[in-house]
């Protein structure tokens, strides 16, 4: 039985709704459940190995494959290039994400206004059972619900980084036109364990550590959605993050900024266990980034040696404090 046949009252909301997946049994049927509104659903898959197809093809969702070639583009700007979408607006959604019957009606009302091309989405992330709503972690918007022709993902120049995924994760929808913000969160629960968690951060580090690469390194922002001090909240992030990269004792730091001064500690055994766990990914990257600084990425290649030519030396007062 799909969503759709086991409620069929329910008003279709004309969105297409797009599911990155790789193993997700565990998540889908309640993201499945979530966007039960939605006028058409595509699950991406990358061939998974469990039940992620069956699943999908259960609640109604268009399944498709996607082949990663190793470098650009990644799973998202792939769809959005590819799919023939029969509607205008396209709503992105993580496996681990779910879709709130109150931000389904703001949704359908939001889609009719002519002057946006897209809307940030806020979401409320939950670990070990509870809402993290300290710690700098919520607001945490994301610009999912867009025009599907005028959107795409920022490319910031992460492709020879190895065993970094086949999806876009951290990086954001550059789009010229106006955008807003929706007030209803979107909720992150992922059912699966530790871990997972920790599985995917490992990954999620090496792509951090050339971003932090590229910004010490004075890469171009051609392409992506910029810093700028005065922006939105995304470009503020960016702006702090060209700082960020180059002070010293960063993990210690990450740790004090989310449990103290952003007030983790209020979110209980969940915050402080979240917070050790930031902090370590934190000193991961920073390790990653000085093998990428001076091994050009290969454990135990000597400096200068071909492997590691093509990667460019910064500053070596950068380079000491890359995993303080």
């Amino acid at each position: 039985m799909t969503a759709s046949s086991s409620n069929p009252s329910l008003a279709k909301i004309p969105i297409s709704v797009l599911i990155p997946a790789k193993n997700e049994e565990e998540n889908l049927p309640a993201c499945l459940s979530s966007v039960a509104r939605a006028d058409e659903v595509f699950v991406v898959d990358s061939q998974s190995r469990d039940r992620t197809v069956e699943i999908s093809e259960q609640f109604g969702a268009h399944v498709v494959q996607f082949h990663f070639n190793g470098r650009w583009p990644k799973k998202k700007n792939w769809s959005l290039e590819n799919l023939e979408f029969r509607n205008e607006w396209v709503l992105i959604v993580d496996c681990d994400e779910r879709i709130t019957p109150e931000l389904w009606d703001e949704i359908e009302t939001a889609i009719q206004a002519s002057d946006y091309d897209g809307y940030y989405l806020n979401r409320r992330v939950f670990f070990l059972g509870k809402w993290i709503r300290y710690g700098g972690k919520y607001p945490d918007w994301n610009l999912r619900l867009f025009r599907h022709r005028v959107g795409r993902y920022e490319n910031l120049n992460t492709e020879e980084i190895r065993n970094t995924g086949d999806n876009e994760v951290h990086e954001h929808v550059v789009i010229k036109g106006q955008v807003g913000y929706l007030k209803n969160d979107m909720l992150h629960e992922d059912f699966r364990d530790l871990f997972h968690w920790l599985e995917r951060h490992n990954r999620y580090s090496n792509w951090e550590a050339r971003v932090y690469y590229n910004l010490l390194t004075g890469m171009g922002e051609d392409g992506t959605i910029g810093a700028n001090l005065f922006g939105d909240s995304v470009q503020r992030k960016r702006f702090l993050k060209k700082i960020w990269v180059r002070l010293p004792f960063k993990p210690f730091l990450r740790f004090v900024l989310f449990y103290f001064l952003r007030l983790g500690f209020l979110d209980g055994k969940a915050g402080y266990i979240y917070g050790r766990l930031l902090s370590q990914y934190e000193y991961q990257i920073g390790v990653k980034l000085f093998e990428l600084q001076q091994f050009g990425g290969h454990l135990n290649v000597k400096p200068g040696s071909e492997t590691s030519s093509e990667t460019q030396k910064i500053p070596q007062s950068d380079a000491q404090g890359s995993f303080n």
